[in-house]
């Protein structure tokens, strides 16, 4: 009889690859356990599980659910994103560095035998180049597909963990689109906080980079996460003429104030974003019904979003606060979860689709709401285990909602559609363009 064997069906890919895991050459009704381990950030991650072989000796991890492990029901991922700490506390979500690829080892075990076998999940595609950029104030990194061009262009921002996202900036521009992922504070030569942020600074961000990259059909998208989703909505419906599209994960439909990634010396009721040197008022503010009690005061873990809904509760406050999301001039993606822990995304993503439906907006709107997945969504087929965190900013502990399999599914489904959504966008934009063009 051959040797028991482990496969993968692409051993080497971009981290968004889903890949097939199978083996071969065990018994016919055989236990078969599966481990894999991944070294992220320098902290070994490992998931495993015990499935029965089929009549001819085989598991394909797509198509068998496994009788017992980290994981349940048939998911040919599964033994990457239900990966925990292996000897370690940390609760990292995903932070790895663009120039380290992730390399997964598998060691598939039978009573007598074992076999072996990795693959590796790339951040970035071949030719795609990185730029770190410290000009006009502005700091980030600008990631370039390979190819001369031009590229429609992205601009990412992230949430209340600040800094730079650039593992987001690398998967785009792997994806034909130049990326800039600009910091808005927690990086260098910027605040530690969110408080007080200037929206004029995303404005001469989103200059720069049309002015530098030139994009296709003078493209320029904005894509964030969670505050960066409330902020790339505001900055789309301020500056409309400037944003070509708009990509919100796990956006607001309202104005917030500094909560968790405030400056302790401004309180986090305080203002979050200026325009023009003056605050914008946000749903806490002269709220009648905003209580931090829920939060402060709940159960552990603490959810973030119990205090949210108790502002949620004056429509006065409601309506000062809210983003005029009617005002942005391009479509418009939303991603939510139904268990957002952190804030009620589904419910803000509502309100924001509502009001374009109202207005009939000319433009495409898309909404991806997640059942039971909580507040990280993040990148497809990375570890969804940690839902219990450290706020990056504040120290405190929360959690952000959903479970691991409905996270895991949010991932890969979330950014499949952005995809779709990004190219069809373009392709809005390029006819329009071309039709511009004709009658000139």
């Amino acid at each position: 009889m051959p040797a028991l064997q482990v496969t993968v069906d692409e051993a080497d890919g971009l981290i968004d690859l889903p890949r097939r895991i199978a083996v071969r050459h065990a018994a016919p009704g055989e236990a078969v356990e599966i481990t894999a381990e991944t070294l992220r950030s320098g902290v070994l991650w490992r998931a495993s599980a015990v499935f029965l072989a089929d009549a001819d000796g085989a598991v394909d991890l797509s198509r068998d659910a496994p009788q017992s492990g980290s994981y349940a029901g048939a998911d040919g991922m599964g033994l990457i994103w239900s990966q925990s700490p292996a000897d370690s506390s940390s609760r990292e979500l995903f932070n790895q560095p663009v120039a380290e690829p992730l390399v997964t080892q598998l060691m598939a075990r039978t009573a007598g035998a074992q076999a072996q076998a990795a693959f590796t999940q790339q951040l970035a595609g071949p030719g795609v180049t990185r730029r770190e950029v410290r000009e006009e104030g502005l700091v980030g990194t600008l990631y370039l597909p390979a190819g001369p061009g031009p590229h429609p262009a992205v601009l990412i921002l992230n949430g209340s963990g600040g800094g730079i996202n650039e593992p987001r900036a690398a998967l785009y521009a792997s994806h034909g689109y130049a990326a800039l992922a600009l910091a808005y504070f927690k990086a260098p030569g910027l605040s530690d906080y969110i408080s007080n942020t200037p929206l004029e600074y995303f404005q001469r961000g989103l200059q720069w980079l049309r002015r530098t990259v030139r994009p296709a059909h003078d493209f320029v998208a904005l894509s964030g996460q969670s505050r960066g989703g409330e902020l790339v909505l505001l900055l789309g419906a301020t500056f409309p003429q400037e944003v070509s599209a708009v990509v919100g994960y796990v956006p607001s439909a309202f104005v917030h104030s500094g909560q968790n990634a405030c400056d302790p010396k401004i309180g986090r009721e305080g203002p979050t974003w200026l325009l023009g040197g003056k605050p914008l008022t946000h749903l806490w503010e002269n709220n009648r019904s905003a209580s931090w009690a829920p939060y402060d005061d709940g159960p552990e873990p603490r959810r973030h979003d119990l205090a949210m809904r108790t502002a949620l509760q004056d429509p006065e406050a409601l309506a000062r606060a809210r983003i005029h999301v009617e005002d942005i001039a391009g479509p418009v993606m939303l991603l939510s979860g139904t268990d957002d822990g952190s804030w009620p995304s589904s419910i803000y993503a509502g309100i924001v689709r509502d009001k374009l439906a109202e207005v009939q907006h000319p433009h495409d709107v898309q909404w991806l709401d997640f059942e039971r997945a909580g507040h990280a969504i993040l990148f497809p087929y990375v570890p969804t285990t940690q839902l219990v965190y450290a706020h990056p900013v504040s120290g405190k502990v929360s959690t952000g909602g959903g479970n691991p399999a409905d996270n895991a599914h949010a991932d890969a489904a979330s950014w499949q559609g952005v995809l779709r959504f990004l190219e069809r966008a373009v392709q809005a934009r390029a006819n329009v363009a071309q039709a511009s063009a004709t009658h000139s």
